[in-house]
């Protein structure tokens, strides 16, 4: 097998390489990313002489033709986005440029090549949020209602593969996914960005709702879960990957202090930024039954090893903060400021 793998030089998407690699060494993996400041080749460093890179935006149709022809490529994994919710609301065109546009050309490029099987990664917040005191979750059923920005461009992307799937044909799958962590993840995000700091000794920025609430899955169980979508899923589906692991912004702040043995006294609260969604929680029966997939990495051991992970890879993060177009402060919506911490 040939794989395209969009986004490559990112957190997740250069997790997923490195995974494919180590479990289908026989296969070729073309990593592509346009380098934004969250691309980031160095997440690739280890996997040099294994894999080929190429530096091509997925807007680019002609790049993307280009390179889909010259590697023969049979399958195309998209990871490939702009993801930061406070950059969204900062500089919205940003994302429905890249999401919404760029997951069409990409798809569009896709079609026209013949690939075998196109998968495109997309998020559990395109379904909106939940109220902090209810049962509900979200199902592959439940109505898309998008929030922000951000949540609003991933949800157009998921409705351009869509329509490529009932139009042209275009044999596709779709997995929205919960909030990963694990290493190589940008540090604007909040576990990492929480750990630099926790190890700087500075403030940790929490939105003042504090008990808002996420679901956390170990991006080594996300990479499994799209290999058996890539073997196993069938074309057209659509399946949600969560763990069913929840824990607070706050429960996360004193879980890294308590990793770094740092006191809970860094915890520093800042306003909260604009359609701050509440909680997501999916159903991800689907998967489970149909795939036999099921996540094998321990919340609490995972999110240990991973603060583990930043503490003795500081060499790779701290150059990366100055490259944070949203630096976390004083939250103002208006383009001219920045924002406080992300919650994904």
């Amino acid at each position: 097998m040939r794989l395209l793998v969009t986004g490559g030089a990112g957190f997740i998407g250069s997790n997923f390489v490195r995974y494919w690699v180590n479990h289908h060494p026989s296969d070729e993996v073309v990593a592509f990313d346009v380098l934004t400041y969250a691309g980031n080749l160095p997440n690739l460093d280890d996997l040099q002489g294994r894999i080929e890179f190429v530096q091509g935006d997925i807007g680019d149709l002609d790049v993307v033709a280009k390179t889909l022809a010259a590697h023969q490529i049979d399958v195309i994994v998209n990871f490939a986005a702009e993801s930061h919710n406070s950059l969204a609301i900062l500089d919205p065109s940003r994302f429905f440029r890249t999401n919404v546009l760029g997951t069409q050309t990409l798809a569009e490029a896709a079609r026209r090549h013949g690939v075998s099987r196109f998968h495109h990664i997309s998020t559990c917040e395109v379904y909106g949020d939940l109220p902090l005191d209810s049962d509900e979750v979200f199902t592959e059923e439940t109505p898309y209602r998008p929030r922000t920005p951000y949540n609003a461009s991933k949800a157009g992307a998921d409705h351009a593969v869509r329509a490529y799937v009932e139009t042209f044909g275009l044999p596709a799958t779709i997995t929205n996914c919960c909030n990963n962590y694990g290493p190589y993840q940008f540090p604007e995000k909040v576990i990492p960005l929480f750990t630099a700091k926790a190890l700087d000794d500075q403030p940790l920025p929490l939105y003042a709702s504090t008990q808002n609430r996420r679901e956390w899955l170990h991006v080594d169980d996300h990479c499994r879960a799209i290999e058996l979508v890539l073997h196993h899923g069938d074309v057209g589906e659509t399946y949600n990957v969560g763990s069913g692991i929840e824990a607070s912004i706050e429960e996360i702040a004193d879980a890294v202090l308590a990793a770094t043995g740092k006191p809970k006294s860094l915890k520093e609260i800042v306003p909260d930024r604009p359609s701050h969604d509440r909680r997501y929680l999916l159903d991800s029966s689907k998967i489970r039954k149909a795939l036999g997939w099921e996540p094998t990495v321990d919340f609490a051991q995972g999110l240990a090893d991973t603060v583990a992970w930043y503490a003795a890879n500081r060499s790779w993060w701290e150059p990366l903060r100055d490259r944070a177009p949203v630096v976390e402060g004083a939250w103002s919506p208006s383009p001219s400021t920045s924002g406080p911490t992300p919650s994904r």
